[in-house]
């Protein structure tokens, strides 16, 4: 059934792919959040209600957490639920940046145990069932096994280098890099593209789901700033940050945040 699931998410993130192919570098209709929680889209919505229409109809006992659908606390209910980004990189994507993607999920029992990640611009697509590894485009894929800190390639945003999220203020040195996505930032971790991730602020489920799998799958490390497990479809769906990479740098990293 997990392969199946994995499929179907496929499949899906794939058609999500050609909605969201006809709005890009178009005139397209945006609008910001309430309460500082960013830009959206008409291709975000229209791709959300593509992938609620043809996932739950796919598995209709399955939950649904989205982005772009105002949440139902029935999913708690829910042994099974879809967790959906349905475009991650919503500036990337205003801005004509090609490295937003769709991140789409199922987490079982709160463990994330199917994942897409699909860059449609670059036709990537990383895939990983809970078991079976990770891959890219049907290719089986490893984290680094970089284990220098100040030697590695991390994707992180400015704010998280700030000198009051690390013990003693003492930010570490390392080769600090940007994506929008944070679902394309945890696939290129299970990649081995870069060596690491983190976001230490509050983050959204449905921006590391499917990540989470990648990475994991990968062989990487995987846990919020504090080292902790990730837990999915919490009743408040966030989780206190995110840290990943190959083993040694997710431990330094980890051991060296506030």
């Amino acid at each position: 059934m997990r392969e199946a699931d994995t499929a179907l998410l496929a499949d899906a993130a794939r058609e999500a792919g050609e909605i969201a192919k006809r709005f890009f570098k178009r005139d397209v209709t945006k609008w910001e959040k309430p309460d500082y929680q960013g830009p959206v889209t008409e291709a975000d919505l229209a791709v959300d209600e593509m992938l609620k229409d043809r996932l739950r109809a796919a598995r209709p006992d399955y939950g649904w957490l989205s982005e772009e659908t105002p949440d139902a606390t029935d999913r708690l209910d829910a042994e099974t639920v879809f967790i959906i980004d349905p475009i991650d990189g919503t500036r990337a994507f205003i801005e004509g940046n090609p490295t937003w993607s769709h991140s789409l999920a199922i987490a079982k029992g709160g463990a994330v145990v199917a994942a897409v990640v699909y860059l449609p611009m670059h036709d990537k697509l990383y895939a990983a069932t809970a078991g079976q590894g990770a891959m890219l485009n049907g290719e089986a894929i490893r984290a680094s096994e970089q284990s220098v800190l100040a030697e590695a390639e991390v994707l992180a945003a400015k704010p998280a280098m700030e000198p009051h999220n690390w013990l003693d203020a003492d930010v570490p040195e390392m080769k600090r890099q940007f994506r929008s996505s944070l679902a394309y930032r945890m696939a290129l971790v299970a990649e081995g593209r870069k060596d690491a991730m983190f976001t230490l602020r509050a983050t959204w489920e449905w921006d590391v789901a499917a990540g989470t799998l990648l990475v994991a799958e990968a062989g990487g490390r995987v846990s919020d700033r504090k080292g902790g497990v990730l837990g999915f479809n919490n009743r408040h769906p966030q989780v206190n940050g995110v840290v990943a990479g190959g083993g040694a740098v997710h431990a330094d990293i980890v051991s060296r945040l506030l």
